[in-house]
């Protein structure tokens, strides 16, 4: 079975200046999403070998780093693809009219996901998903990468609020930082994560 890889990004990382500096992403790429690529093939190794010796005394621990940082890999894939230098402006089609009906039009949801952003208590993400079990988009607060997240839920937009993510540029105002993503979200990617999730199939990692 094959290692996990860090993605290449589809764009520059200048590309998505000015909301987000080249430094700020070049930093969150190479360094802090890389180090969750190679925690889930570290931990990875280590539960191999805790298998072939007959020996699960860690595997509590192992386990839990290993949720972290695959959650965290995975987390990231999507960021890079919901992002783009022309992106902006507001979802339309399914997407919209799903919006509206959920959240009564794209300001409300926006007020929302940016509150839901804005009071993460530490480092998390703030996300608007796809749940299948009531058919609904639902906004969510991941504290870290993966707690406080129903299993079956696809997230659609993500907005990184871990501190790597932004005190660079935009120090300690987070509600600074988080209007400015607005500006770089890519609706054209995220409503066909949205029609893949909503049809049932993996709208977690579109290529």
């Amino acid at each position: 079975m094959g290692a996990y890889v860090l993605p290449d990004l589809d764009y520059d990382y200048s590309a998505l200046a000015p909301a987000i500096s080249g430094e700020i992403n070049e930093l969150h790429h190479s360094k802090h999403h890389a180090a969750y690529v190679k925690g889930t093939n570290d931990t990875l190794d280590k539960i191999a070998e805790a298998r072939d010796k007959g020996d699960f005394g860690s595997i509590v621990g192992l386990e839990h780093t290993l949720a972290f940082n695959l959650a965290g890999h995975a987390m990231h894939v999507v960021w890079w693809k919901i992002l783009s230098p022309n992106g902006g402006d507001k979802p339309t089609g399914e997407l919209a009219a799903a919006i509206d009906e959920e959240f009564g039009s794209f300001d409300k949801l926006r007020a929302q996901l940016n509150a839901v952003s804005t009071t993460i208590q530490g480092s998390g993400w703030g996300v608007l998903a796809w749940d299948p079990i009531g058919q609904r988009l639902i906004t969510q607060q991941l504290k870290d990468h993966h707690s406080n997240l129903s299993i079956a839920t696809t997230p659609l937009v993500v907005f990184d609020v871990w501190e790597h993510a932004y005190y660079l540029q935009y120090r300690n105002v987070k509600a600074d930082y988080i209007n400015a993503l607005w500006n770089i979200v890519d609706w054209a990617e995220v409503g066909k994560r949205f029609e893949d999730a909503r049809a049932g199939k993996n709208g977690l990692l579109l290529p």
